[in-house]
C-alpha cells in the first residue's frame, strides 16, 4: 500500500460498479490529482450474467472474470475486505487476506459493494445449497452435476442412482431459469456418452414463490419460458417454496418430496449486510439510500450505485410513479458508474452534480443453446422476441456489455469455436481436494503393531520360584 499527500479516492467493491466507476475517475482524473484505491475480497471482477454458460461449459470460466490489477493499472488494488468505516474520521478498516487489520484514511468513497445471496432460515440450506453468484460456485455446479452422472453410470443402487440422478432448482428469475436451461443441456449432451444413464432418468425441477418465472420480461414471455422447459422436461412448480432440505431431503411446500444431491440455490439477492457497519443511512432493505446524483444522502463526499444501493428512477417517477427504484440489473449498473465516475471528479474540483437518468432498454434471457427471450423497448413500442432470434441477442447484447476487448473477444471466440467442436463435459472435481492425492501418497506409514516382548529369562525364573 502507498502512501501519498493526494486526496484518497476509496472504491470499496471491485465489481462491476466499481470496476467501471474507477475506471471512468482514472480516465477523467489529471494527472497526480487524486489516488484512486480500489478493495475487494478477489483480485478480479466476474459478470455474472455469464456464470449460467460458464457452469454449462459455453463460455472458459477464466474468460468471465477480468483482473482488476490489469484492468486499473494506474489504481492501488488491495485484496482484502472493508469491515468498518469511521465516517467522522473518515478512516476505513481494512482486512486483508493476511496478516492485521489496518486503517486506510480516505477523502471521498464510493459504495460498490454489490449484493449477496438471500436466504431463508431453512433446515440443510446452508449444508446442501449451491449458490450462483461467483465464477467458483459455476465452476463448481458444473463438476458437481457431471459427477452426478459418473456416481449414477456406476452404481447398482437405484435409491443413490436416483438421488444423484435428480436436481433441484429454487429461484426462476434470471439467474435460476438460465442456470437450469444451460445445465439441463449440457446434462442432456454428456449423457449422450454413458451407457447407463440417459436424459428419460434424469428429473429437473424449478420452485419459486412467486406465480411466474422470468418476472423481468413480461407475463407472456415468462408464460413461454415456462412451456419452453416444460416441453423439456423440467419440472416447474409456481407459488411454492422449499421447507427443508436436510441430507437431500428436498420438502417443498406443496408437499412434493425428493431426495437430491443437487440443490441449487437463485431465489434473490440483497445488499452486502456489511452495510449496516459503514455508518450511512440505509432504505428499509438495507440498500445504501442515494440522492438522484447518487450521492449517499446527508453526504458531499460518499456516492453509492449498483445493486447494494437504492437510486430513485427518474424516469419512472416522472411517469407518476412516486416510489420507483433502479432494479438491480447490468442495464442500469454500467450507467450508474459512469455517472458516478464523473460526479466524483465533478465534487472533487468543487463542480455541481448530474442527476443520473435513464430509460429501460428491455431485457434478454438465454434458456439454453439456441433458446430464450427477449423484449427491447423502443419508445412506447416493447418488441418480443422468442427462440433463437431472442438467443442471438441475448448473447450480442452481453458479449458486447463485457468489459474489455480482451474479455469480448475471448468470449466471442469461446462462442465460435462452440459451433464447431463439442460441448466439452469433463468433470474436473479433484480441483475441489487438489492436494488429496499427493497427501495419500506423502504421508508418514503407519507404524506396525508392536509385536508381545518375550519375558526374560530372569524374569521367568522368578516367576517359577513364586509359584
Amino acid at each position: 500500500m502507498s502512501t501519498t499527500e493526494r486526496p484518497r479516492i476509496l472504491v470499496v467493491g471491485g465489481g462491476y460498479v466499481g470496476l467501471y466507476a474507477a475506471r471512468r475517475i482514472l480516465k477523467k482524473m489529471r494527472y497526480g490529482e487524486a489516488t484512486v484505491t480500489v478493495v475487494d475480497p478477489r483480485s478480479y471482477m466476474t459478470y455474472q450474467p455469464f456464470l449460467p454458460e460458464a457452469a454449462a461449459g459455453s463460455i472458459s470460466p477464466r474468460h468471465v472474470v477480468v483482473p482488476l490489477r490489469r484492468v486499473l493499472p494506474k489504481a492501488e488494488v488491495l485484496t482484502g475486505r472493508v469491515t468498518t468505516i469511521d465516517q467522522d474520521r473518515k478512516v476505513a478498516t481494512i482486512a486483508p487476506l493476511v496478516g492485521e487489520a489496518y486503517e486506510l484514511p480516505f477523502d471521498y468513497l464510493v459504495i460498490a459493494m454489490g449484493a449477496v445471496s438471500r436466504t431463508f432460515p431453512i433446515p440443510g440450506l446452508a449444508e446442501q445449497g449451491i449458490g450462483m453468484k461467483g465464477i467458483e460456485e459455476a465452476i463448481g455446479l458444473r463438476n458437481h452435476v457431471l459427477e452426478q452422472l459418473d456416481k449414477a453410470d456406476s452404481t447398482t443402487d437405484e435409491d443413490v442412482r436416483r438421488k444423484a440422478l435428480t436436481f433441484v432448482f429454487v429461484g426462476g428469475g434470471f439467474a435460476g431459469a438460465e442456470t437450469i436451461g444451460e445445465v439441463e443441456d449440457m446434462a442432456r449432451d454428456a449423457a449422450k456418452y454413458y451407457t447407463n444413464v440417459s436424459r428419460e432418468d434424469m428429473r429437473f425441477i424449478l420452485v419459486d414463490a412467486a406465480d411466474k418465472i422470468l418476472p423481468e420480461v413480461g407475463p407472456k414471455l415468462g408464460q413461454y419460458g415456462k412451456e419452453h422447459l416444460e416441453g423439456r422436461g423440467v419440472e416447474v412448480y409456481l407459488s411454492t417454496s422449499m421447507d427443508s432440505c436436510v441430507d437431500g431431503h428436498v420438502v417443498l411446500k406443496n408437499g412434493l418430496e425428493v431426495d437430491s444431491n443437487t440443490i441449487v440455490w437463485t431465489a434473490g439477492v440483497k445488499p452486502n449486510p456489511v452495510l449496516s457497519r459503514f455508518g450511512l443511512p440505509l432504505g428499509p432493505r438495507g440498500h445504501v439510500d442515494t440522492q438522484t446524483t447518487l450521492q449517499v444522502q446527508g453526504t458531499d463526499y460518499v456516492w453509492a450505485a449498483g445493486d447494494n444501493a437504492q437510486v430513485p428512477d427518474l424516469v419512472g417517477r416522472k411517469a407518476g410513479n412516486e416510489n420507483a427504484w433502479c432494479p438491480p440489473n447490468a442495464q442500469h449498473a454500467l450507467r450508474q458508474a459512469r455517472v458516478l465516475g464523473d460526479n466524483v471528479i465533478s465534487g472533487m474540483r468543487g463542480f455541481p452534480q448530474k442527476e443520473y437518468s435513464h430509460a429501460n432498454k428491455g431485457a434478454v434471457a438465454g434458456l439454453g443453446l439456441h433458446k430464450g427471450v427477449a423484449m427491447i423497448v423502443m419508445g412506447k413500442m416493447k418488441i418480443k422476441l422468442k427462440g433463437r432470434l431472442a438467443w442471438y441477442m441475448h448473447r450480442g447484447y452481453h458479449g458486447l456489455a463485457m468489459p474489455t476487448w480482451n474479455r469480448k473477444i475471448r468470449v466471442f471466440a469461446d462462442w465460435t469455436l462452440a459451433m464447431f467442436l463439442k460441448r466439452e463435459v469433463v468433470s474436473l472435481g479433484a480441483m475441489e481436494t487438489p492436494r488429496e492425492e499427493f497427501y495419500e501418497a506423502a504421508k508418514p506409514a503407519p507404524a506396525p503393531a508392536a509385536a508381545k516382548a518375550e519375558p526374560s529369562p530372569a524374569k521367568t525364573e522368578e516367576k517359577a520360584k513364586a509359584s
